[in-house]
């Protein structure tokens, strides 16, 4: 088991147990109590748990969001193979509108070696790309980040999408169920891709399968405007008949 293998099992363990004992975890991952004390360690300092004597518990609450630093080691080879997926839709020369979220991050490292032009709505996907010489052309939209999410939100980042029009706008995703279609946890970034929906010509939305069946705070709109899903083997066969049936091409990778 590697290291990212690791800290993504123990901070799912932890989250969803709500704590677990060094030894606990010892037992899980096969790894010795001194690495699953530098484990909790490493990720007590990126926010993902709180680190306590003999162990670690949840920082998160019931219905919240998930920390970006604890995302980003979960379900990371499905997020790959449908950012892969996400890829081979778009065309060279296209626009695309590339929004928040640790899948959205690993599609922007596909498409930074395409000739594409791209703007992100997250600073994490912005250093990508501009942080190393690629085929891509950065569009670098205005707004303001959210703590800790990186998240472009506000009147800045909503202007800037009403003066663009892109050829497919690429949307991670908070929730989906057929029920309540399309949510997010944040008021502010519900509206951005409410508005990244209008200035798209397209607009296909990547999410593993954890994120259907689920509600979150803010609603976005109905399934019905997503254009093409992509999601991975664990998306549930029930939902995912449901969002084929409101006319959503569903691309399973």
């Amino acid at each position: 088991m590697s290291n990212a293998e690791r800290h993504g099992l123990i901070a799912k363990v932890v989250r969803d147990s709500g704590g677990a004992t060094v030894q606990e975890l010892a037992e899980l991952t096969g790894a010795s109590e001194m690495t699953i004390r530098r484990d909790l360690d490493t990720l007590a300092a990126q926010g993902v748990l709180e680190r306590v004597r003999g162990g670690a518990r949840t920082l998160l609450l019931r219905g919240e969001e998930p920390p970006f630093a604890l995302r980003t080691n979960e379900s990371v080879d499905a997020k790959r193979r449908i950012a892969a997926g996400v890829s081979a839709l778009v065309a060279d020369g296209e626009s695309v509108l590339l929004d928040s979220g640790t899948t959205c991050l690993e599609v922007a490292r596909l498409l930074r070696e395409r000739p594409v032009t791209v703007m992100p709505l997250s600073l994490q996907a912005i250093h990508l790309l501009g942080e190393t010489p690629g085929r891509a052309t950065l569009v670098v939209p205005g707004g303001q980040p959210r703590a800790a999410e990186g998240a472009l939100v506000g009147p800045l980042t909503l202007a800037s999408l009403a003066a663009l029009r892109f050829d497919t706008a690429v949307l991670g995703c908070c929730a989906l169920s057929a029920a309540d279609g399309l949510t997010a946890y944040d008021l502010d970034e519900a509206a951005v891709k409410k508005a990244a929906i209008t200035s798209s010509r397209r607009v296909v939305l990547a999410t593993d399968g954890s994120k259907f069946g689920r509600t979150a705070y803010a609603y976005v709109g109905p399934s019905a405007l997503v254009h093409t899903l992509v999601t991975d083997t664990t998306a549930p066969a029930g939902e995912v008949a449901a969002v084929e049936s409101a006319g959503t091409v569903v691309k399973t990778v």
